[in-house]
């Protein structure tokens, strides 16, 4: 990262991002309580919230948060059903709206998070990045991403940290401006929520 990239993240992307997150919280707080509500309702008991714990900058660990849109209901066997017969109307609703993910607003305000970035993902695949994809995480991971709005869950995994490795060797202030319009669009069309066929997004072995 070059030192104008620095100053840019440390002067005007960590300030910003703070400041946005705690109006967009404020503003968006009736939302944020009828999720909630609903959720409560939805979800049969499981609960409203998902926190899960996920690789940051440096691959530094935090939790992240979702509100949770599937059911923890489970076969005769006490396996959990697939993901998609656990998820719910609501939660279908909720997540094609990007709804699902306004409690990470929380993981901006604490640091965690950024609004724009490469996406958080599971802990268990830091193992199998090679040499190039773990550069993703040489900055603080993002609500939307250079990914995200290429395609989101409907591109290769492969694909998908090619475009979060250019995102950090071209961060600034033109790129986050460019992915956050772009994904206010995406929200407003539910573009590229799922792949076809697929509730959630396919799991990562390290070669797809």
């Amino acid at each position: 990262m070059t030192t104008s990239q620095k100053l840019y993240v440390c002067g005007v992307k960590r300030p910003i991002g703070f400041l946005g997150a705690l109006v967009a919280l404020v503003l968006l707080s009736p939302v944020f309580v009828a999720a909630v509500i609903l959720l409560c309702f939805a979800n049969k008991g499981a609960g409203v919230f998902f926190v899960q714990p996920r690789p940051g900058k440096n691959e530094r660990i935090f939790k992240a948060l979702k509100f949770k849109t599937m059911t923890d209901e489970r076969d005769a066997e006490g396996n959990l059903l697939p993901d998609a017969e656990r998820l719910t109307k609501v939660g279908k609703f909720i997540r094609s709206t990007s709804i699902d993910e306004l409690p990470q607003l929380i993981n901006i305000l604490k640091g965690d998070m950024a609004f724009i970035g490469p996406r958080p993902l599971l802990v268990q695949y830091l193992p199998l990045y090679n040499k190039e994809q773990h550069r993703r995480h040489e900055v603080t991971p993002g609500m939307s991403g250079w990914a995200q709005v290429h395609g989101r869950n409907n591109i290769s995994w492969a694909k998908k940290f090619e475009y979060d490795v250019y995102y950090v060797d071209h961060i600034g202030f033109v790129m986050d401006v460019k992915v956050f319009f772009i994904t206010i669009k995406k929200v407003l069309f539910r573009d590229d929520i799922n792949r076809d066929g697929h509730a959630t997004m396919e799991v990562f072995n390290g070669h797809n």
